[in-house]
C-alpha cells in the first residue's frame, strides 16, 4: 500500500467511525505506529482530519459559544436520562450546587420533593424551581449572559465564599482527555472551577457528544471530576480513562 492509498484508507475509516486511535490504525493498515502518526501530521495539514489524544477524526473538536434555546432542543431523550440517573446524589437536606447548562437544567425538573437548599448561578434553572415547596433556592448574582442564561464574574465568585455545599452537577461543551472538562466562556469556566472549591463532590452531567470535543475555557483537569453520568454512546477510550482515573462512570 502506498502512502496515498494510505491516507485515503485513513479517511474512509474515519468516515464510518467518529473516532480511530493510533494503535487501532496501525493493526488496520499494517504498519508501525510511527508511520501513523506521520500519516496524521500529513492528513491534518491538509485539513482533511483533526488529530485528538492518540487518535484522530473528521469532526473538528473545537465548539463555540451557542444558545441555550438551541441546545435545549439537542439530545431530549438523553439529557432526561442523565438527569434521572444523577437524582440518585441528591437527598434531604442537601445543599447542593446547579451550574448552567441544558443537561443540568433537566436535573432540576427532577428534583426530589424534599427538603433542599439549592445555589445556582443560571436564571433558567432559578425559575424552573420556584414553585418547588420545600426548596430554599439561592440566586448568585452578576454580569448576564444572554447565551447561557446564566450570570458571571468576580461578584458571583465572591458570593460563594459564603457558602459550602456537598455536591456540584456541571454541565460542559467539550471533554477531552488532554485539555480536560472546557467550555466556550472563559468567564463561566472559571465561575464553575470556583464552584469545586466549595463541594465535596463534583458531577458531570454531559451528553457523549461532548467527549474528544474542546472549549475555550478550561474548568478542571478530568482527574478532579468524582462522578460522570452520560450516555451509552460514550467513545470506549473513555472508559478505560475513568477506570483509570478512578471516576465513577454512569452510562444509561
Amino acid at each position: 500500500m502506498t502512502q496515498v492509498e494510505r491516507h485515503q484508507h485513513i479517511v474512509e475509516i474515519l468516515k464510518k467511525e467518529r473516532f480511530k486511535s493510533v494503535s487501532e490504525l496501525s493493526k488496520i493498515l499494517k504498519v508501525s505506529v510511527v508511520t501513523i502518526r506521520k500519516d496524521l501530521v500529513m492528513l491534518e495539514q491538509k485539513g482533511l482530519i483533526f488529530k485528538s489524544h492518540g487518535g484522530a477524526s473528521l469532526e473538528s473538536p473545537y465548539v463555540s459559544d451557542r444558545s441555550v434555546r438551541l441546545k435545549k432542543l439537542e439530545r431530549i431523550s438523553e439529557k432526561d436520562a442523565i438527569a434521572k440517573a444523577a437524582v440518585d446524589f441528591i437527598h434531604e437536606n442537601d445543599s447542593i450546587i446547579i451550574g448552567s447548562g441544558t443537561t443540568v437544567e433537566a436535573l432540576a425538573n427532577y428534583l426530589p420533593q424534599v427538603k433542599l437548599t439549592v445555589l445556582t448561578a443560571a436564571m433558567n434553572i432559578s425559575l424552573s424551581l420556584l414553585d418547588h415547596p420545600q426548596l430554599e433556592l439561592v440566586q448568585l448574582g452578576g454580569l448576564v449572559r444572554s447565551s447561557s442564561a446564566s450570570v458571571v464574574g468576580p461578584h458571583t465568585e465572591a458570593m460563594l465564599d459564603y457558602f459550602n455545599c456537598k455536591t456540584l452537577f456541571i454541565g460542559a461543551d467539550g471533554i477531552s482527555i488532554d485539555h480536560g472538562c472546557t467550555t466556550s466562556n472563559m468567564m463561566e469556566a472559571h465561575l464553575n472551577a470556583k464552584m469545586m472549591e466549595h463541594v465535596q463532590k463534583t458531577v458531570l452531567l454531559t451528553d457523549s457528544r461532548k467527549f474528544d470535543k474542546k472549549g475555550f475555557g478550561k474548568i478542571c483537569n478530568l482527574n478532579q471530576i468524582d462522578v460522570i453520568i452520560t450516555d451509552h454512546n460514550i467513545p470506549e477510550h473513555y472508559k478505560n480513562m475513568a477506570d483509570k482515573l478512578a471516576i465513577e462512570l454512569i452510562l444509561v
